[in-house]
């Protein structure tokens, strides 16, 4: 039991007084207020200036010196701070990104406004408010908490944030490689993405890799009658039917063995054994019939891979005419975990459609992987501590996810940096992420700024 006059206890309830006075919401407010429209090459000086007016100053409160980083791939500088409060003390890594995708201004309900945090039935709106201005927002307010009862967090503490990770982290591992001395650490934690829903705190240990590539038929330059060539000449789109069935069941079951893993490893279903996957009202009930057969569906979302059409052209569906369309063309993707060779990906879906008598269907895929996928193990001590921290503070059973059944570039910190990975994450299912309305509940942004205290507090308490 938590002694209430702990100095540790006396963080969190100070976390929990700044909060309530509107500490954490005017911080928010001003960097909601920057117009980081990473894809928008006019919002190019406001990618620098959330660096330079906005976060440099909140790291010098805190004590930490800072520069940037250039990268001659990245649409904008890397902001490093760095706190070193001794040789011998672990180093502890964070990250977050300051850029938003479109504010979508035209979209977003009578009163709310991308570009201005608004309060509104206990929930924050504002874009950036989950992805991740407010992330690393709550971070920075812990870090705060810890600082001014304690005087040092006990351990050493670098912040990387970057400008760019909404068009896909351009110049970032090339950074990570050229300054991997400077970003060396003991473990990576840092905030990003949704918990499993919105009462249950969460932490994620890497995320699935993903691959998109589209096939294709081209079979003639124009199309032709149906009545007077149908059953004369081949038709693309029901061949490229036939092609993408063969790849995977009626029911989304992958059939190209070289795709999926060998078997999910213990530790893996132990952790996600009992999840259930709820993402909140509005969203889509999970089909019991779809997938892997035999997995549980965290398992086929959090430790499984999974192929997705994502978009099939054929004619003019919206304007169709009695013409055999000359060609057809699929845009697909796969979601995969650790254990599959990705390099083998690709030829592995060469061979298969040879095989099967597709050798007709052209394969065009992107030159690299967009992702890896990474997975610190679920039984590594950094995840336990971490873990036992955060149901410590909350009194609430952590769900612990191998890794998320979306993607991010964890692999720069875990393959070529070499740490362990652990991500909190301060959002939920529902936020409205990469849409119009985005928020998060303030239940969810108070919850996690005590849980980050009371984490940051254990990790300069124990050795």
């Amino acid at each position: 039991m938590t002694d209430p006059t702990s100095p540790r206890q006396t963080a969190l309830d100070q976390a929990a007084a700044a909060f309530d006075r509107g500490d954490l919401f005017e911080s928010l407010a001003r960097r909601v207020a920057i117009p980081t429209e990473s894809q928008n090459p006019e919002r190019a000086d406001d990618l620098v200036r959330y660096l330079t007016d906005e976060m440099m100053p909140s790291f010098h409160e805190l004590g930490f010196s800072c520069r940037l980083l250039e990268h001659p791939d990245a649409l904008a500088p890397f902001l490093l701070a760095e706190r070193i409060e001794g040789p011998g003390r672990p180093t502890v890594l964070g990250y977050g990104h300051g850029d938003v995708v479109s504010g979508q201004a035209e979209h977003w309900h009578d009163g709310l406004d991308p570009w201005r945090l608004i309060e509104r039935e206990g929930r924050w709106y504002g874009r950036g408010v989950a992805d991740n201005k407010g992330q690393h927002t709550i971070n920075l307010a812990a870090l705060a908490a810890v600082l001014a009862i304690r005087g040092e967090l006990g351990f050493n503490a670098k912040y990387l944030i970057e400008m760019g990770e909404e068009t896909g982290s351009p110049g970032f591992h090339g950074l990570c490689r050229d300054r991997a001395d400077q970003l060396g650490a003991d473990v990576l934690i840092a905030s990003d993405g949704p918990r499993l829903n919105a009462d249950r705190p969460t932490v994620f240990l890497g995320a699935r890799g993903a691959i998109n590539f589209d096939l294709s038929i081209s079979a003639r330059d124009g199309g032709h009658h149906s009545g007077n060539w149908g059953g004369l000449i081949s038709n693309p789109a029901l061949q490229l039917s036939h092609a993408l069935s063969s790849i995977a069941s009626e029911r989304g079951e992958i059939r190209i063995t070289e795709w999926v893993p060998d078997e999910i490893p213990e530790s893996v279903r132990r952790a996600v054994a009992g999840l259930e996957i709820d993402g909140g009202p509005g969203a889509p009930a999970v089909d019991p019939n779809w997938g892997q057969p035999g997995l549980t569906p965290a398992e086929r979302v959090f430790a499984w891979c999974t192929f997705e059409i994502l978009a099939f052209e054929a004619g003019n569906p919206g304007r169709p005419v009695n013409a055999i369309p000359p060609s057809a063309r699929a845009n697909c993707q796969l979601r995969f975990v650790v254990g599959p060779d990705p390099d083998d990906f690709i030829p592995a879906l060469r061979r298969h459609l040879d095989r099967n008598g597709f050798g007709f269907v052209d394969v065009t895929a992107d030159d690299h992987i967009r992702f890896k996928a990474t997975r610190t193990d679920p039984d590594d001590p950094w995840v336990t501590r971490v873990v036992h921290s955060i149901e410590r503070t909350t009194n609430k059973a952590v769900a612990v996810l191998p890794n998320l059944g979306g993607s991010l570039p964890n692999d720069a910190f875990a393959d070529i940096l070499g740490l362990k990975t652990v991500w909190i994450p301060h959002s939920y299912p529902g936020c409205s992420q990469h849409a119009p309305n985005e928020h998060v509940p303030s239940s969810v942004l108070r919850e996690a700024v005590v849980a980050m205290t009371g984490l940051y507090w254990d990790l300069g308490t124990h050795p």
